[in-house]
């Protein structure tokens, strides 16, 4: 679940962040985002240098800047909350991501005031008069790189009122959040899968392409298998296979390829172990091959799912059939 924050100065950000954190979530802030780059140039941390540089940086590197910079860092199996988000653009980048809500805190202008006053932050507003001013500045500019709080806000999915105490935010929040963090979406079993055999992929020794395969039964991992040099032997990308190493074209000196496929790893593996694939499930990042297509059939998998083409193979894909194997593919 990713959180997202939005909403005029003092309105109450600071605390749902900190009930958030206390809660699981992971903090960022996309207003750290400029206090870091103001300390790496070595200026004094003030809100008009803030603002200043918050508006540099939406126009040199793009209005959705601060938020591309914290969206890479949101590993998908934390929660996320994110605060100061003041940019329509900012949404629009986090919106990437399937499980963002963003949440508008909100206040009456006294209360804003009184806390932004109690809070002591660097150049905040000492009259009321002075407040009004800098935030009439914040809500639209005819600047897109600017602070646009008025036309973020309008994007906001729900809308947190906080005029009362800190206990009565809590209670708000501990009323609202069920529904906002039962509404993520789980991926579906071909998903699943076959973002595992992209993940098993990256172990491949294989310097010219890297595949791999799992075999699954009962929506369980029973096999896994990469592209590369057999067992004992010269890993590839250390000089092992004489094919690959020697930039052959593709489909061209395949009898000197001493890699073997993922799929036909996946189920050596398998027989090493002791592991029958009778009525199993293989998932590969790639369609397989014709040799690999024989070992599929002879081995008692019913099922293969794949995620690209791979070339040279419509006699597999014939063979695949003929023997009443299904064959699907899914992209991730």
């Amino acid at each position: 679940m990713i959180i997202g924050l939005t909403g005029k100065n003092g309105a109450g950000k600071t605390e749902v962040s900190q009930y958030l954190v206390s809660r699981g979530f992971v903090y960022h802030s996309l207003a750290d985002e400029v206090r870091n780059e103001a300390t790496r140039r070595g200026r004094e941390i003030s809100r008009d240098v803030l603002i200043e540089l918050g508006t540099e940086l939406r126009s040199r590197l793009g209005a959705g800047v601060l938020a591309e910079r914290v969206s890479a860092r949101l590993a998908s199996d934390r929660n996320h909350v994110i605060d100061s988000i003041r940019n329509p653009a900012e949404v629009e980048v986090l919106r990437r991501h399937k499980d963002f809500v963003l949440l508008a805190v909100d206040a009456s202008r006294q209360s804003r005031f009184e806390r932004s006053r109690l809070r002591g932050r660097e150049g905040a507003a000492s009259t009321l008069e002075q407040f009004i001013r800098e935030e009439e500045q914040e809500l639209a500019s005819d600047d897109p790189a600017r602070q646009q709080l008025a036309s973020t806000w309008q994007m906001a999915d729900q809308v947190l009122q906080n005029d009362g105490s800190v206990e009565d935010l809590h209670r708000n929040l501990a009323e609202i959040l069920p529904a906002l963090m039962s509404s993520f979406d789980r991926p579906e079993w071909d998903e699943y899968f076959l973002s595992i055999a992209r993940v098993v992929a990256t172990r491949s020794n294989c310097i010219k392409r890297k595949v791999a395969a799992i075999i699954v039964r009962d929506r369980r991992v029973i096999s896994t298998g990469y592209n590369g040099t057999p067992r004992g032997a010269t890993n590839c990308n250390a000089g092992g296979c004489p094919r690959c190493n020697g930039m052959a074209a593709s489909g061209t000196s395949l009898d000197e390829c001493l890699c073997c496929h993922g799929e036909e790893n996946a189920i050596t593996q398998a027989a090493y172990h002791g592991i029958s694939l009778k009525g199993a499930t293989l998932y590969t990042t790639f369609a397989p091959c014709l040799l690999c297509t024989k070992m599929i059939i002879n081995s008692g998998i019913l099922e293969v799912v794949y995620n690209e083409d791979y070339p040279l193979n419509d006699r597999a894909m014939a063979l695949l059939s003929e023997c009443g194997v299904v064959l699907r593919k899914h992209r991730v």
